[in-house]
C-alpha cells in the first residue's frame, strides 16, 4: 500500500534495512536467463501455459460474453468514473461522525482526537457488507493515515501530541450501519452496531502463539491479551458472519529513542528498526519503542476476527493463521467441512501461505477451535505448472509450533518456499474449485534477495525481471480438494503495457491497449462467478505507465479471459475495497488515499482530500452483482 510521500512502505524498509545485494545471486540469475528468453519469445506468440490462452485443466471456453457493461476507457480525471447505464454516489468519509454527539468534519482543523475516535477513521481498504436481523452492516479496515493531510493544518510546526493520538484514533476497522433512502445510501448515526476498533481496543490473543515468552511484555506477563490492531488491509469473512481484519505494515509504527538501538535479525526480517515511518506513537505510548518492549511487535502481524454484530465482543488475534505482512484472509469452505484460508505476505520476495483447520466447520457448532488448531502451509511453485503445499512443521522447520506462528516467514524460508512478486489478495472462485492471487509487482525480482535472504529467481509464476507490471496467478487444487498438497497454476493474467513495449512487458494475450493496468492488487468475486480486479500502482500516465491513467477497477472472466474496465477513481488514489448488498444491487467500493501527492480535491471539491466508500448502481435498478 502507498503513502503520502515519495517512499512507499517497501522502499522505506529497504532504506532502513537494505536488503543484501550479492548472496551467491548472480549465478541464480544466469541460470534463469534462458528460462526468461523462453517466456519472452512465447509470450509474443501466446502459446506458454503461463498465459491467459492456456487455461487450468477442466475449464472450457463460453460463448459470447457474460459482462453487462460496455468498458470504459481510462481517465486522469479527478472523479469516479463508471459506465453508461452506472452511476456512483458517496455513502461515507473520512472524520464522517458515527454518532450525534460528534461534530460533522472540519476540513480546517481536521477534528481532534476525541472527535476522531467517534468517528469514521482513514484509508479506507478491505470491507465486508453483512445482513443481519434486516439492517446493512459495513465492516472496513482504516490503514493508515496520511499525514501531510490529517497534519495539513499545522503547516511547519508539526503535529501536537493531541494529533498524534488523533493519527492513531483514525487507524483500525469501522464497523457502522448503513441504510438506503430516498437520498441513496447512508451512515445511520447512533446505530447501536457503529463502532470504532482502534489501536488503544483490548483485544484476546489466541491459538499457538498466545502465553508464550515472546508475546509477554510487561503491561501484559501473561502473553494473552493486548490493545489494538492497526494498518490492516485486506480482509476476510468467516463461514459464521464474523469479519477478519489483517494487519499488514505493522512495523513502521515502531521506533526507539535512540537511533543507534538494534533490533534482533527476529525483529529485523520484519522491517522492525530504531525508526518509524513518521507517526511518533512511541512518543505518546511507550509500547511502540521497540528499545524498551521488543516483544511488543510480535504481538502484531495476525488475522483479527471481528463479530460485527456484537458491539461489546473483544476481538481475537488468531496467531494460527501466522505472523507476516497479511493481505487478506480467504476462507473457503473444503467438501470434507475443513475450514481452509488462504493469505499473501505483501512485500517483494515473500510468501503464498495456506491454512487448513484440525476439525471440521459444522454450522450453529462452536467455531473458535477452527482458527485455534490447524496446519499451516507455503506454497511451491514448480515451471512445469505444477505446485505443491509445504507444511510448516515443527520437524520441517525445528521450531515449536508456537514460534512457526510468531515467525512464520523463517518458517517458509526454511521449507524452501517460492519467493512470490507481492502476493496482495487472494479470491476463491465460488463457481468451480480454483483459486487466484494477485502479485502486484516487484522491482526485486531477478536482481536481489529477499529481506531474509531467499534468492528470487525469475521464473515459474514470476517470469518477469524487475517486475513493473504484476499477474495474476490462478491454481487448482489437485482433486479439487483444497486440503490436498499438490495443485496445478497458470497465470490469468499478465499487466503490462503494449503501447510501449514489444516483448514480456506487454503483457500476455489478454491485454491490449483498451484494458491495460499495472500493479494487481484487490480480488473478489461476484456471485455469478466474474473476477474483479482493483489496482493499487503507478498513475503518472507517463513512461512505462502511459496511458494507464489513475488507478481503477476492472472485472475479468476467468472462462474466457476478458477483462474490462469498469470504474476509474479519482486522481492519486488507489481503488481497495469490495462487498456488495444483500440483494446484489448496490457494488460498494472503496477509494484510498485520494490526493496522496496533493492533486486532488475529491470528493468535496475543497483542498482536504478524503477517503471513502461509494455505492455503485445500475441507473435502472438491476443487480450489479
Amino acid at each position: 500500500m502507498t503513502e503520502h510521500t515519495e517512499v512507499n512502505f517497501d522502499d522505506f524498509d529497504e532504506m532502513i534495512a537494505p536488503k543484501p545485494e550479492d548472496n551467491d545471486f548472480d549465478a541464480v540469475v544466469e541460470a534463469a536467463l534462458s528460462r526468461r528468453g523462453f517466456l519472452g519469445g512465447v509470450l509474443a506468440v501466446g502459446g506458454f501455459t503461463a498465459l491467459a490462452g492456456g487455461l487450468l485443466p477442466n475449464t472450457a471456453r463460453a460463448e459470447g460474453t457474460r459482462f453487462t457493461f460496455e468498458a470504459i476507457g481510462a481517465s486522469t480525471e479527478d472523479k469516479i468514473t463508471v459506465p453508461d447505464g452506472f452511476k456512483s454516489e458517496v455513502v461515507v468519509r473520512w472524520g464522517d461522525p458515527l454518532f450525534s454527539d460528534a461534530p460533522e468534519f472540519d476540513p480546517t482543523t481536521r477534528g481532534t482526537a476525541e472527535t476522531q475516535a467517534r468517528a469514521f477513521g482513514d484509508n479506507t481498504d478491505g470491507m465486508e457488507i453483512f445482513s443481519y436481523q434486516g439492517k446493512t452492516l459495513l465492516a472496513v479496515n482504516n490503514e493508515y493515515t496520511n499525514r501531510s493531510i490529517i497534519w495539513g493544518n499545522r503547516g511547519d510546526s508539526g503535529p501536537n501530541e493531541d494529533d498524534i493520538q488523533k493519527g492513531m484514533n483514525a487507524h483500525g476497522v469501522t464497523i457502522a450501519e448503513l441504510a438506503q433512502g430516498e437520498n441513496g445510501w447512508q451512515l445511520v448515526k447512533d446505530s447501536p452496531f457503529n463502532r470504532r476498533i482502534t489501536p488503544q481496543t483490548v483485544m484476546k490473543i489466541t491459538g499457538p502463539a498466545a502465553g508464550h515468552d515472546l508475546m509477554k511484555t510487561a503491561a501484559d506477563p501473561s502473553g494473552t491479551k493486548t490493545l489494538g490492531t492497526w494498518n490492516n488491509c485486506g480482509n476476510g469473512t468467516t463461514p459464521w458472519g464474523t469479519y477478519l481484519a489483517c494487519e499488514e505494515n505493522f512495523n513502521g509504527y515502531f521506533s526507539a529513542a535512540d537511533e543507534a538501538h538494534k533490533v534482533s535479525p527476529e525483529l529485523a526480517r520484519y522491517g522492525i528498526s530504531s525508526k518509524d515511518w513518521g507517526y511518533a506513537w512511541a512518543t505518546v505510548d511507550p509500547r511502540f519503542d521497540v528499545a524498551k518492549h521488543p516483544n511488543e511487535s510480535n504481538r502484531a502481524g495476525f488475522v483479527v476476527e471481528i463479530d460485527p454484530t456484537d458491539p461489546t465482543s473483544t476481538p481475537k488475534k488468531r496467531t494460527a493463521l501466522g505472523r507476516f505482512k497479511h493481505e487478506n484472509a480467504e476462507c473457503v469452505v473444503n467438501n470434507d467441512g475443513k475450514l481452509v484460508i488462504y493469505m499473501g505476505d505483501d512485500e517483494r520476495g515473500e510468501f503464498l501461505y495456506r491454512y487448513v483447520s484440525d476439525n471440521s466447520y459444522s454450522p450453529g457448532a462452536d467455531t473458535d477451535d477452527l482458527m485455534e488448531n490447524g496446519r499451516l502451509y507455503a506454497a511451491k511453485f514448480h515451471d512445469t505448472g505444477a505446485g505443491e503445499w509445504l507444511e510448516l512443521s515443527e520437524g520441517a522447520t525445528g521450531m515449536s509450533k508456537a514460534q512457526i506462528c510468531i515467525h512464520t516467514r523463517q518458517a517458509a524460508s526454511k521449507v524452501g518456499a517460492t519467493t512470490m512478486d507481492r502476493p496482495e489478495w487472494v479470491a476463491a472462485n465460488p463457481n468451480s474449485a480454483d483459486v487466484y492471487c494477485a502479485l502486484t509487482n516487484n522491482k526485486n525480482r531477478g536482481v536481489k534477495p529477499n529481506k531474509g535472504g531467499d534468492l528470487t529467481p525469475v521464473g515459474g509464476p514470476n517470469p518477469r525481471e524487475a517486475n513493473k507490471y504484476g499477474q495474476i496467478v490462478r491454481w487448482t487444487p489437485n482433486g479439487d480438494d483444497h486440503t490436498a498438497d499438490g495443485f496445478a497454476w497458470d497465470l490469468y493474467v499478465m499487466a503490462g503495457n503494449p503501447t510501449v513495449h514489444d516483448d514480456a512487458r506487454k503483457g500476455s494475450a489478454n491485454i491490449d491497449d483498451g484494458n491495460m493496468f499495472n500493479s494487481p492488487d484487490g480480488l473478489s468475486f461476484d456471485s455469478a462467478g466474474l473476477l474483479w480486479i482493483q489496482t493499487d500502482g503507478k498513475y503518472s500516465n507517463e513512461g512505462d505507465f502511459a496511458g494507464q491513467g489513475n488507478n481503477q477497477m476492472l472485472a475479468g472472466d476467468p472462462v474466457t479471459g476478458e477483462i474490462r474496465r469498469f470504474l476509474t477513481g479519482p486522481n492519486e488514489c488507489e481503488v481497495t475495497g469490495l462487498s456488495w448488498s444483500a440483494d446484489k444491487r448496490t457494488m460498494f467500493v472503496g477509494i484510498q488515499h485520494p490526493g496522496e501527492k496533493g492533486s486532488s480535491q475529491w470528493p468535496d471539491g475543497n483542498d482536504v482530500p478524503r477517503s471513502a466508500i461509494v455505492a455503485v448502481t445500475r441507473e435502472d435498478g438491476g443487480i450489479i452483482g
